[in-house]
This record gives C-alpha cells, structure tokens and sequence, in this order.
C-alpha cells in the first residue's frame, strides 16, 4: 500500500504501518489518520508525540493504555478515562496511536 502525501508516495505495509519511519511527518499521520477514520485534534497530537517520544527516547518503549492514561492527566491537567481515550482512538490508543505516530507496529500483547 502507499499514500499519497504532498505530492509524494509514502510505503505502508499491508496492515497500514510506516514501512521506513524516517518519512513520518505530521503530515503523514494526518493521511493515516483519515486512512484510520480519526480525526485529529490536540488531544490526539499529544498522544501521537507521547509515543513518540517514548518510542524514540526510550529505548522503544511502547506505553501501556494504563500508562498512557495516567501520563496524560498528568500533561491535560485532568484524568481521561478508558472510554475517552477510546474516543480519540478507537483502534487502541497504544496501537492506532503507534501508526499513526508513524511507529512499527507493536508487539505488546493486551491493552494493561
């Protein structure tokens, strides 16, 4: 598969992920996004530069949703929930989060 972003085509794989991560930009996760059916908002960019960050800067990890959670009601200044979490990304925040971050795809089982 590829997208077409600014006139330029971009790789994914067959399940929709990066396939070189080093053509991420913002402007590729907004075309993923649509691909996901997610519109973004600066809840969602937050999240997408929480993974990463995390992904980048330590050492591949690959946050939890619990994780994820409490380290946004630290940044929003309040506590999401589960449920609001799914809102923004209804595919798993941890894992439609990752592709759209432009992140390979997790390899992490389970959502805590």
């Amino acid at each position: 598969m590829a997208l077409q972003v600014d006139g330029k085509s971009v790789e994914t794989t067959e399940n929709g992920y990066l396939v070189n991560a080093e053509e991420w930009s913002e402007a590729v996760a907004a075309a993923i996004a649509a691909e996901e059916g997610v519109q973004m908002t600066d809840k969602h960019w937050d999240i997408v530069k929480y993974l990463r960050d995390e992904h980048y800067n330590n050492a591949g990890n690959e946050p939890n949703e619990r994780t994820i959670l409490k380290d946004m009601a630290k940044l929003w200044g309040d506590k999401p929930t589960s449920k609001s979490m799914y809102n923004l990304f209804p595919g798993m925040p941890s894992k439609q989060g990752r592709k759209i971050a432009g992140l390979p795809q997790s390899t992490r089982k389970g959502g805590y």
